[in-house]
């Protein structure tokens, strides 16, 4: 392994000292805000008004579900987007918000790049919106089958 190679090493492990600890807090926090969404969407879905207007009520339910999914997401975006000022990867939080919108959703359209040392933490990121997407959608599934008007209590 040459110095050059060991230098790239060394620079990146940065980027999980700092990635490692963003990427388990996210996480953690989506699955506790997840959570915390389902069991109060399902308890109002459960009201007798919802019994009586299935359709109307299933649509209502939905859409606070995935407008609370998005805003979740936004705010974690936010919280990257925070990491990345603090830490001087990025030189202003818009910048850094959207640099870190397009890691969450691989759309990486605009021209912004973080210095070759952070180059692993937005990697880390992108890992993360992956897996936040993931656990959206099932919860997303997992609410349509239980308040769904296919679904009579």
């Amino acid at each position: 392994m040459n110095n050059g190679a060991i230098a790239d090493i060394s620079a990146w492990s940065v980027d999980w000292v700092w990635g490692v600890p963003l990427t388990v807090i996210t996480l953690v926090a989506h699955v506790v805000w997840l959570g915390i969404f389902d069991r109060n969407l399902v308890r109002v879905a459960r009201l007798p008004w919802f019994a009586v207007r299935a359709r109307l009520g299933f649509i209502l339910v939905m859409s606070g579900a995935v407008l609370l999914a998005v805003l979740l997401h936004a705010a974690e975006a936010m919280f990257w987007a925070i990491a990345y000022v603090a830490l001087g990867a990025l030189p202003d939080p818009r910048t850094a918000m959207l640099f870190s919108m397009e890691a969450q959703t691989s759309f990486a359209h605009d021209a912004f790049f973080l210095a070759p040392h952070w180059q692993m933490l937005g990697a880390l990121e992108a890992l993360v919106g992956v897996m936040m997407f993931g656990l959206t959608v099932a919860f997303l599934f997992s609410m349509m089958q239980r308040v769904g008007p296919a679904n009579e209590r």
